[in-house]
């Protein structure tokens, strides 16, 4: 079974994020791949799905972000599309209210986290909003910030409607949030499908290992469980991970129980729940620059000191 791209689509409000949706539609039509769309609008009505062409397979999300009230509804969605269609890539735009920490956790469901491969994040800013951030509250300030830090890939867009010393000013106070991304001046969202893909081949690129730790930003790790584990074995393993594993879910068979516990884990807080039927064990991990060899590595040996 082939494995999906996901891309994550963020920034602010007004930023241009549909623009730059509707050129890598363009750009992916034209290449003869097969993508869909998954669209979070904050009302009750659609606004951008007009601008989408009728070929594109597209589901949407109303009255809530995707970080906070409407997870199960984008489960849901994110499952037909992918089952529903043969697919090469999804593209999900999210509001301009969403935390990127919160909207990867959303798109990770532990029932299909195998069949998705995530592909990183691509914010886009508007140059003017970012010059004059400080008019903005200290909340949204902060999530402006936040968006950026998170970013793969980051589109400094409405490029021709600041001075070049300007943009050179502000891009220096972007790079200074996030060292590691790559950034492109851009007018109305311009960029090719081709710089999105290079960048993705030098974040996955084996023979640079220290450089991809240090690229990487938010990563996704999912771990299948062939068998049951200890249940104080795994709260231990938990008391020990890195402060950099911000979110955990999935499904996991505990040796005193019959049945797997949906297990949930936010911030250093574990959630259990036990479940009435038999799940894929699957686990996801969303987190900073996370080993995945390690963490798949202490998971199969609770494993197999369960088995003994």
């Amino acid at each position: 079974m082939k494995t999906i791209e996901v891309y994550i689509l963020g920034g602010f409000l007004g930023s241009g994020k549909t623009t730059l949706l509707r050129n890598i539609l363009k750009q992916e039509s034209e290449a003869g791949r097969k993508v869909a769309v998954l669209l979070n609008e904050l009302g009750s009505v659609s606004v951008d799905s007009g601008l989408i062409g009728d070929e594109v397979p597209l589901k949407e999300l109303f009255d809530g972000c995707i970080c906070c009230t409407i997870q199960d509804k984008l489960e849901v969605q994110l499952h037909e599309l992918i089952t529903e269609n043969d697919l090469d890539a999804v593209y999900i735009e999210t509001t301009g209210a969403a935390h990127p920490v919160e909207v990867l956790d959303g798109i990770m469901s532990p029932l299909f986290a195998k069949r998705l491969k995530y592909k990183g994040i691509i914010t886009v800013v508007d140059l003017l909003r970012w010059r004059d951030r400080e008019e903005l509250s200290p909340q949204l300030r902060q999530l402006l910030s936040e968006q950026i830090q998170h970013a793969d890939f980051i589109l400094l867009n409405k490029a021709d409607l600041v001075s070049e010393m300007e943009a050179a000013k502000l891009i220096y106070t972007i790079q200074a949030l996030n060292t590691d991304a790559v950034c492109l001046l851009t007018e109305f969202a311009a960029v090719s499908l081709i710089s999105l893909q290079q960048m993705q081949r030098k974040r996955h690129n084996a023979h640079q290992k220290l450089d991809v730790h240090d690229h990487l930003h938010l990563t996704a790790v999912v771990h299948t469980f062939e068998g049951a584990v200890a249940h104080s074995d795994f709260e231990e393993w938990l008391r020990e991970l890195p402060e950099t594993v911000y979110r955990m879910k999935g499904y996991i068979s505990f040796t005193h129980s019959q049945y797997p516990h949906l297990f949930q884990y936010s911030y250093g807080m574990p959630m259990y729940m036990n479940e009435m039927v038999k799940m894929p064990l699957n686990i996801v991990m969303i987190g900073e620059k996370l080993d995945q060899e390690m963490l798949i590595g202490q998971l199969k040996a609770l494993e197999a000191k369960a088995d003994r």
